[in-house]
């Protein structure tokens, strides 16, 4: 029997209920996190509070509700750990969705059409997929540690 390696596969293959690295919650925090800054600021920007000359009201009350989506998932992520992934792709979908329909105001001329705006939502689109990525990456039923 000594001659008989065994293969440890339990590394590799994620239990229902096991934890993650600490660097997959950490990550999924860290995106939602930065998602919401930008839209915060993108919408106080909106309200022409940061910078004048780009106010626009209904875009700015759209950025806030999409801040405020990623905040909830985020202290979500504290408040049930278990469910980090879950709630990542949950928050960030919506966001991406809320998104999208951003774009398509501003591609038929109903939201604001500056260099900025387009700039902010191409940007954000690719930061929210990656975001969705690292989610999804993330092993299902796994809890992050601290």
């Amino acid at each position: 029997m000594d001659d008989v390696k065994t293969a440890n596969f339990d590394s590799i293959v994620a239990k229902e209920g096991a934890t993650a690295s600490p660097r997959t919650g950490r990550a999924i925090r860290f995106f939602l996190l930065f998602e919401a800054a930008t839209y915060l600021g993108a919408a106080l920007s909106h309200f022409g509070i940061f910078v004048g000359g780009y106010e626009h009201r209904a875009a700015g009350t759209a950025e806030s509700v999409i801040a405020t989506v990623l905040l909830a998932g985020l202290a979500a992520t504290w408040t049930a750990p278990a469910f980090t992934r879950g709630t990542g792709l949950a928050a960030q979908t919506l966001a991406l969705l809320g998104t999208l329909v951003g774009l398509f105001t501003i591609a038929i001329g109903v939201g604001p059409r500056t260099v900025p705006d387009l700039a902010y939502h191409v940007s954000i689109v690719g930061v929210l997929i990656w975001g969705l990525v690292v989610a999804k990456r993330t092993p299902s039923g796994a809890r992050p540690s601290a």
